[in-house]
């Protein structure tokens, strides 16, 4: 695209996280060198080198000047969590370099395309991730910038392969990240409060939502989670459709039932053009049904046939730390979700205790920000209290300061459950070592993910004993 023609070094400041991660393989692949800082170094960054992509963690400065060009052929992408003194953003700002943030260069890319962006405070990883999945096997194809890392394709990046004309991608709501995208099928699925520390309040968090729904592009489609419809009005150059797991939605489930061998769920989709075959999900979760559901939706919208969505959902096998079963024995059970919001919470420990009924679950959870936490405390304890045990873990800063007097145990004093309380993750370790829970789930956005490989290796011991 004629944006990047001149383009020959992109360098990303914050080049581990996953969106940021996605766009650099884009441009490895594109032919260009990439490089970039992150301040911790993970399982992802180093897949990233293996595949070209120098990353480093330490603020090099003008230093930085051996990793990129000269300003006319080097663009620099910027994440928000980069702090405004950092040494090498100063450098690169100061000698005139080109620096876009993520979401400009993400929507020159998708704007390019016929695009799927999906939208809301809840299950986009997911839906995006299974709408690429069954694009990616219908006669179309498909690209995907993805949010997660796609089990399917075991990366957060899908390049569409010539004659693709759709590419699907995540649409961030933080920092108003999605107005930059023009989507041609634009889906939303819930306008919960968050993110309050960018827009101050609900109300204008929603209506940052409906500009970001008016920019689907003339004769698009726009596919709403029928509980938000109302708060969308008509569109004239547009269509509106609406999904749900049940109900009067143009979209929903009909003979909704779980299959008691493989604990998944099996369903008709119905549709606009009548229903599918019977579709034996290999996912688990009444939530990813929704979400099934809604990227079944958007992929008929995109022309994917009712047998290529059913397939697609059929081959979906997951998202990286999406209701993601890391360890299963005949005694243990061991699930992580990046769950980090009360809703995303309360419908993750609700799907497993539909799932696992009269079973005893533990929980381990990481609030994540400050501000999320001080402004949900009362929310995360509510859904907590849907565990039999609950453990809180520190407060993940991210990319905030400390706020006096906001901490975990804000959350865990409003909880009613009598089995909770606060501890380190090393107290974790020993904790599980010692109580030996059946089914153990951890939850959060922060690096909680960092003890999965510990906990596994104490429930494999456990096994063996």
């Amino acid at each position: 695209m004629k944006e990047f023609d001149q383009i020959k070094y992109v360098y990303f400041l914050g080049a581990g996280g996953i969106g940021m991660s996605a766009l650099a393989r884009w441009f490895r692949h594109l032919g260009m060198q990439v490089a970039g800082y992150d301040r911790t170094l993970s399982a992802l960054t180093r897949e990233m080198e293996k595949e070209g992509i120098l990353i480093h963690d330490t603020d090099l400065g003008k230093g930085v000047s051996k990793l990129v060009g000269r300003p006319t052929d080097t663009l620099v992408v910027l994440t928000p969590a980069i702090p405004p003194d950092h040494g090498e953003w100063n450098w690169l700002r100061d000698y005139g370099f080109p620096i876009l943030k993520r979401s400009k260069v993400l929507g020159i890319i998708c704007n390019n395309a016929k695009c799927v962006a999906v939208a809301g405070t809840h299950g986009k990883t997911t839906v995006s991730t299974m709408v690429a999945t069954i694009l990616r096997s219908s006669a179309m194809g498909c690209g995907a910038i993805l949010g997660g890392i796609s089990k399917n394709f075991n990366s957060n990046l899908l390049l569409p392969e010539p004659g693709n004309e759709w590419l699907v991608t995540e649409a961030d709501e933080y920092d108003r990240s999605f107005l930059q995208l023009t989507p041609d099928i634009a889906l939303i699925t819930y306008l919960d409060a968050d993110h309050l520390d960018i827009y101050g309040n609900h109300e204008e968090m929603k209506e940052t939502f409906l500009e970001f729904a008016s920019q689907v592009r003339s004769g698009g489609t726009l596919i709403l989670n029928s509980e938000i419809r109302n708060a969308f009005p008509e569109q004239a150059d547009k269509n509106i459709l609406t999904y749900s797991l049940s109900g009067e939605s143009d979209f929903h489930t009909v003979d909704l039932q779980v299959n008691p061998g493989t604990k998944c769920y099996r369903f008709r989709l119905q549709t606009p053009a009548g229903p599918t075959g019977v579709i034996e999900m290999n996912y688990p979760g009444i939530l990813n049904v929704e979400n099934g559901v809604a990227a079944g939706a958007a992929a008929f919208v995109a022309g994917a046939t009712l047998e290529e969505i059913r397939n697609g959902l059929e081959a979906y096998s997951g998202v990286r730390r999406r209701f993601d079963i890391r360890y299963r024995d005949s005694q243990f059970l061991f699930i992580d979700d990046y769950a980090h919001h009360p809703r995303e919470l309360g419908a993750f420990i609700r799907s497993v205790r539909l799932l696992y009924p009269g079973e005893k679950i533990t929980g381990i959870f990481q609030p994540h920000l400050y501000t999320r936490t001080r402004d949900f405390a009362p929310g995360f304890a509510e859904s907590l209290d849907l565990l039999d045990t609950a453990i809180l873990l520190p407060v993940y800063p991210a990319r905030e300061l400390p706020i006096e007097g906001v901490c975990s145990e804000m959350i865990l004093e409003l909880m009613q459950l009598q089995d909770k309380q606060l501890m380190s993750k090393t107290e974790v370790i020993d904790y599980i070592r010692e109580q030996k829970p059946g089914i153990l789930l951890t939850m959060g956005a922060g690096d909680i993910e960092l003890l999965a490989g510990d906990i596994i290796a104490v429930l494999k011991n456990e096994q063996k004993s």
